[in-house]
């Protein structure tokens, strides 16, 4: 067998993470064809707060609608706001940390200055002063977690860029013409992916969380779309009188945070093999 692919095979947390993960994936892609019901539409309040139990195996919420098929569809707009708020973040916290790293001098003073600012507010308050400027809102979702945590991405870059310029491949792209703008993306940037992707995939859950909280306090997805944080907002009041209409919300939150932390956390052991030496 191959060397990588058996040392992939024996890391616990990423086989662990990537499993769950592509559950989820699965799911939220599929979930027209795996919903048992639709998730809006059929509501039926002769069987509102069903217990578990066929034919709906994680019960009816207040409404009567099924459970499980909001779970299933909450998965796409979970999925959906972690992996293209993520996309904006490493875009931005990327571009930063690698022109901080290469160019130096007043610019690297400037956004390093700005990256402790934003290190400096928790991301939720962050999230939560931008979603009271644009007001509840999917798009507003997207907006406020794009520009949220592209600050765990700069400096990691930056010092990845840092170390990088200074090495022979790198120089020798320099005598051979290469522009600085040229040096940075065809030459630093692909050496530095490893660290890169680990945020970013940690930054995927991270996305997921904030995203739940402000649909839970009112100002993400609202209803009637199935978000798992608006439907353990909604199910407060039946805590005690139908617990499972939180319950299972809480739980898909829970095991899809814990997939992507431990794919992250596997990909921190694949890709920097002093981490795994540390451990060992």
């Amino acid at each position: 067998m191959n060397k990588n692919l058996y040392k992939i095979l024996h890391q616990t947390n990423l086989m662990v993470g990537g499993i769950i993960t592509l559950f989820v994936i699965t799911a939220a892609i599929f979930a027209p064809v795996l919903a048992p019901y639709h998730p809006i539409d059929d509501a039926d309040l002769m069987v509102s707060e069903e217990p578990p139990g066929k034919p709906y195996w994680f019960g009816t919420d207040i409404q009567g609608r099924d459970i499980l098929s909001r779970v299933i569809y909450g998965a796409r707009i979970s999925l959906a706001v972690g992996l293209i708020s993520q996309v904006f973040n490493t875009i931005i916290g990327v571009s930063l940390g690698l022109s901080a790293g290469f160019f130096g001098g007043w610019w690297d003073d400037l956004v390093m200055g700005l990256t402790n600012i934003m290190l400096s507010i928790p991301s939720l308050i962050f999230a939560l002063a931008v979603m009271a400027l644009l007001g509840p809102g999917l798009i507003n979702v997207f907006i406020a977690l794009g520009f949220t945590n592209w600050s765990y991405s700069c400096p990691i870059t930056r010092s990845q860029a840092l170390a990088a310029k200074n090495l022979d491949y790198v120089k020798a792209a320099r005598a051979l013409g290469y522009g600085r703008i040229r040096l940075m993306f065809t030459q630093i940037l692909p050496n530095i992916i490893g660290p890169i992707l680990i945020i970013a995939t940690l930054g995927v859950a991270g996305a997921i969380l904030l995203e739940a909280a402000l649909s839970f306090l009112g100002l993400g997805v609202q209803p009637p779309t199935p978000s798992w944080g608006a439907m353990l907002s909604a199910a407060r009041e039946q805590l005690f009188t139908a617990p499972w209409i939180s319950v299972f919300p809480g739980l898909a939150i829970f095991i899809t945070v814990l997939g992507l932390n431990l794919l992250g956390d596997g990909l921190r052991d694949i890709l920097d093999p002093h981490t795994l030496t540390q451990r060992n």
